[in-house]
């Protein structure tokens, strides 16, 4: 099975294509004309073996924080349009990842209901062209527009770019756990009978 989305959105501050195959191997190609922010998805991508292709014309001269949101909900929106009627997945997933300083906390609920916990101080207020801000509001529009439970918590952390980059590949993990199939589910894993 491969499950895929495309999603196109233009406003007058982006415009955004995006592809996603939640059962992919990693490959991605980005760019939105934010490097770190680029690195960040890569990482996304390959650690959740999510094939991930993003093309961004954003207001830059403004600043960054249209590009990064607008990023946020296309992305939740095709993670949404992929993984589809959730039939037979586990919806949870949660993960645990550390990269030399920082030690990240994800865990993911498909239930089609938005909350985002962000747990998270950054020691500088940007890495690269990334405002550190930024982050924050890139997963709550993730959360909200795939409609998911998104906890993130930095459980230990020095360096703001391991920390970040902590969080999107902790992210990949937990969402790749989600997505995954448990043929011990033959509907949706919900005692309500469905979940949206």
């Amino acid at each position: 099975m491969n499950r895929t989305a495309e999603v196109n959105r233009t406003t007058k501050e982006t415009d955004i294509q995006m592809k996603l195959s939640l059962d992919g191997t990693g490959a991605s190609s980005i760019d939105t004309g934010i490097g770190f922010f680029d690195h960040m998805l890569e990482g996304f991508s390959k650690h959740g073996f999510f094939d991930l292709d993003v093309k961004v014309k954003g207001d830059l001269q403004v600043d960054g924080h249209h590009t990064v949101e607008d990023v946020g909900i296309v992305l939740g929106q095709a993670i949404a349009k992929a993984v589809g009627e959730k039939k037979g997945i586990r919806r949870y997933g949660f993960f645990i990842l550390p990269m030399d300083d920082a030690l990240a906390l994800c865990a993911v609920d498909l239930c089609g209901r938005p909350y985002l916990n962000f747990d998270c101080t950054f020691p500088v207020e940007r890495v690269g062209e990334l405002e550190t801000e930024l982050v924050r509001e890139f997963f709550y529009a993730v959360s909200y527009s795939a409609g998911m439970n998104l906890h993130i918590k930095m459980m230990d952390g020095i360096n703001a770019h391991h920390m970040i980059e902590a969080m999107f590949k902790a992210f990949g993990k937990a969402l790749d756990a989600a997505v995954d199939y448990d043929e011990r589910i033959t509907d949706v894993l919900s005692t309500k009978g469905s979940l949206g």
